[in-house]
């Protein structure tokens, strides 16, 4: 199992109701493994000329390379901005255990 295909991806969300179905969808659905929910955030940004200044939760979710499309569109779909941050950042090495772990997690719905 190579390392470089897992995934963190980084999506931030406006309240914690969002973050919840967000996260709760991926897990269920086996678009991710697991989901942290990271409060306490405050994003600063320009949007549509201005500079916002907002709290924010912060979704860490744990997936795959092949999952990643399933993850990509459940977030568009369940997301309330009109243009959610999804960023998703290689994981190079990890525990392999846990590693083999989300693979087993993603790869049980596809």
């Amino acid at each position: 199992m190579k390392d470089a295909s897992h995934l963190v991806l980084l999506c931030t969300c406006p309240t914690m109701e969002a973050a919840q179905e967000i996260a709760s969808t991926l897990v269920e659905d086996g678009a991710a493994a697991c989901v942290n929910i990271v409060t306490g955030l405050t994003s600063v940004y320009r949007w549509q000329g201005e500079t916002r200044n907002d709290s924010e939760l912060l979704l860490v979710v744990k997936t795959t390379a092949a999952a990643y499309r399933r993850a990509e569109e459940t977030i568009q779909r369940l997301h309330p901005y009109e243009l959610p941050e999804i960023i998703a950042v290689p994981v190079v090495k990890g525990l392999s255990d846990y590693l083999h772990w989300v693979t087993l997690q993603t790869s049980a719905n596809q």
